[in-house]
């Protein structure tokens, strides 16, 4: 049996196995160690994944682009099928598509199958509804199943995270661990040391989990709505009874999973109608640019890399040229903030829940463990160490800790 560690996520994944240094995250695209979750299915029948599959987005090759596929699970989606090309195919397949491809390159590269797997889960895949939940991990479950492995596992990624934690202490420690991703935000109290470290069950050392369906592709579609929507008629009025233009069109073109949905025959229809009712029918021209010539996808791609090049410096430009001179939206760090602060604070908040659920205070805590990308954003980093303002913090590798902490668990497991 070959094992693996399998961390899919919204914004990326990763895949690592053990080997004579211990366990090490795979090269997935070139020397990469991560893939972004994307996957885009040209009309010449070509497949491409990751970074290859955006560029051909942005180069204007003929197909369909499908970014952060894991929000897909647990949500009504995942038993629909969408469009690609001619043919309609589920959702389930796309994901059992894009994992197939991630397997075949880590085993080109080990050069040997591998037939387990242990996968990251986030603590909810849907926040309070259990039986979405169960769903949500059956179903990752049976596709894990149909792309060639045959013993399947679950851990919870900030667990996962808080294995790698482990490897690198000198002494007992209580560790608050943060893994904010693309899709959610969890935390888990552990007990970790040395010793510890040796035993295969660790239910006992694990005090509380706990986590919210926030992720970064949710500060991506707030700031969005909220800064670059407006210009294409986001909440602007219509001429009659004080309504103001349809919202859906805005919501489903500002999140990465349903942005194919405004390429439908029918929303151009719908959308010309809307216009001549308008009070600011340019507005709306622009909308109807933006999906005419679908750059959707190529708008989202702009707003997050704004609120990434904010996480570095004190302001990020989104650039709109092709729709007319003066248009491009300027951001600052305090934007971010601004727009976005109700999304950090319901990530921190989390943490008193996990506080309680373990029984402990927050001055108890020996360690804050930070895993995930939107952990770089400023805010967000705020409202979490805020919550265990005594604790140390710890930095993790950003898109790699929950990988090699499920690679550690795939070896505990399976040997």
């Amino acid at each position: 049996m070959s094992a693996c560690g399998l961390d899919f996520g919204t914004s990326n994944t990763t895949l690592g196995v053990t080997g004579r240094d211990g366990a090490a995250l795979c090269d997935l695209e070139g020397r990469h160690k991560t893939v972004p979750s994307a996957i885009f299915f040209g009309t010449d029948g070509g497949t491409r994944i990751g970074r290859a599959a955006i560029d051909a987005y942005v180069e204007g090759v003929d197909g369909r682009l499908m970014r952060a596929l894991k929000s897909v699970l647990g949500s009504a989606l995942i038993d629909e099928a969408t469009r690609i090309g001619r043919e309609r195919a589920p959702f389930r397949a796309v994901i059992a598509r894009f994992l197939q491809v991630v397997k075949a390159r880590a085993e080109a590269e080990v050069g040997r199958e591998l037939t387990a797997v242990v996968h990251g889960r986030p603590v909810h895949f849907v926040d309070g509804d259990p039986e979405g939940d169960r769903k949500a991990e059956a179903t990752l479950r049976q596709i894990a199943g149909e792309i060639g492995f045959r013993d399947v596992l679950f851990q919870y990624e900030p667990i996962a995270a808080a294995l790698d934690y482990e490897q690198h202490i000198s002494s007992e420690e209580l560790a608050l661990i943060a893994d904010i991703g693309g899709g959610t935000s969890d935390f888990s109290i552990v007990r970790i040391s040395p010793a510890r470290r040796r035993a295969v069950e660790r239910a006992d050392d694990i005090l509380a989990n706990d986590g919210v369906r926030i992720g970064g592709t949710d500060f991506d579609r707030v700031l969005s709505l909220r800064s670059l929507m407006p210009l294409l008629g986001f909440r602007s009025a219509m001429r009659r009874d004080n309504l103001e233009v349809p919202s859906a069109y805005f919501h489903d073109l500002a999140s990465w999973h349903s942005i194919n949905r405004v390429y439908e025959p029918k929303v151009l229809r719908e959308l010309r109608e809307v216009r001549r009712e308008a009070v600011e029918p340019e507005r709306l021209d622009r909308l109807v640019q933006v999906i005419e010539e679908r750059r959707g996808h190529a708008l989202a791609g702009a707003v997050e890399a704004a609120k990434i090049d904010l996480a570095e410096d004190s302001s990020a430009r989104i650039p709109l040229g092709f729709m007319g001179e003066g248009l491009d939206v300027s951001l600052s760090r305090d934007d971010l903030a601004g727009n976005t602060a109700e999304l950090a604070e319901r990530i921190g908040a989390r943490i008193d829940k996990v506080l309680g659920q373990a029984g402990l205070k927050a001055g108890q805590l020996d360690a804050l463990f930070l895993t995930g990308g939107s952990t770089r954003l400023a805010h967000v980093r705020h409202a979490i160490t805020a919550a265990v303002p005594e604790a140390k913090v710890v930095e993790g590798d950003t898109f790699g800790s929950v990988g090699i902490g499920l690679t550690i668990e795939a070896e505990r497991r399976f040997g």
